[in-house]
């Protein structure tokens, strides 16, 4: 079966006019719903991962002044949302989302939360939407209950995942793999395992023949017990935040070709939604919904 997370508290209250497409995740469950990809019994509820679990990722510091609101206003600013208990918890939910999306992954090839991929946190502070780092907080987790040996990222969103790359700068049990937008935000970029920063209006064919040129080799050299993939839908052509030039049909082709591949080789994938940002929201739902269309066609 195909366990997704979600919670309601995903869909965090911003002031009007803002730039978030935060009703996206209360539209995505909706439209899968709808059409009939999953039912009610492929949702489960995370609730919020306990402190001691989130504290083997982010320093005491920063997490003291997350939870007790007393960041500073440029602190905040660079988080990009406003800081309430909510969002803290909103952000405790995400993790755990994505950490029980690791064990059901194990069980069943494939699991996706709805939310995170919040790569731009780093140990130390939050940016670029990102308060704590989902993705990063599960992986240490696993590897500090020694659950697991070797962990990678397939990060594909369309910004380099700079807080995952810092985090895991020392560690080789994690392989961070960025392929991302040159040029686009984070100005200043960590340095991955492995970067690929692509050009501007980089189409679906080029896109395609990197990523299938990079990842079957990634996996032979890496060897991971366990891939988190990261895919964010801000890679489409229509994406305010993108720069990128991919079609929907492209982007569904990069799901299909990551997940495949996850599959043939025989290792469970955690999936997180990641970035998107076009004009439509139609646009947005539809690219997330596909990745959950071709993870059930693929596993299910």
């Amino acid at each position: 079966m195909l366990k997704i997370a979600y919670d309601p508290i995903y869909k965090y209250k911003l002031p009007e006019g803002h730039r978030f497409p935060m009703i996206k995740y209360e539209l995505i469950p909706e439209q899968l719903l709808y059409e009939g990809t999953v039912s009610a019994e492929n949702f489960f509820n995370p609730g919020p991962l306990d402190e001691a679990s989130i504290l083997l990722t982010h320093t005491l510091e920063y997490w003291q002044r997350l939870r007790d609101q007393q960041l500073t206003e440029r602190e905040i600013r660079a988080i990009g949302f406003p800081l309430t208990t909510q969002l803290v918890e909103r952000s405790r939910t995400i993790a755990n989302g994505t950490l029980q999306c690791a064990f059901y992954a194990q069980q069943y090839g494939v699991a996706m939360n709805v939310a995170g991929g919040t790569h731009h946190a780093y140990a130390f502070r939050g940016e670029g939407f990102c308060c704590t780092n989902d993705i990063a907080v599960a992986a240490n987790y696993l590897l500090h209950h020694q659950l697991l040996k070797k962990i990678l990222v397939i990060d594909l969103d369309v910004h380099q995942g700079n807080g995952t790359a810092h985090i895991f700068r020392n560690d080789p049990r994690v392989f961070t793999f960025s392929m991302h937008g040159a040029k686009n935000f984070p100005l200043r970029k960590e340095v991955s395992d492995l970067d690929i920063g692509l050009p501007d209006k980089t189409d679906d064919r080029t896109y395609l023949r990197i990523l299938k040129n990079t990842l079957p080799e990634l996996l032979e050299n890496v060897q991971p017990e366990l891939v988190f993939y990261l895919s964010g839908v801000d890679v489409l052509e229509s994406d305010k935040l993108g720069r990128l030039s991919l079609s929907p049909a492209g982007c569904r082709e990069r799901d299909w070709f990551v997940l495949k591949t996850c599959k043939e080789n025989h290792l469970p994938v955690a999936v997180s939604m990641g970035g998107g940002y076009s004009e439509s929201l139609v646009l947005i739902v539809e690219a997330h919904a596909n990745t959950y269309r071709v993870a059930q066609e693929l596993f299910f």
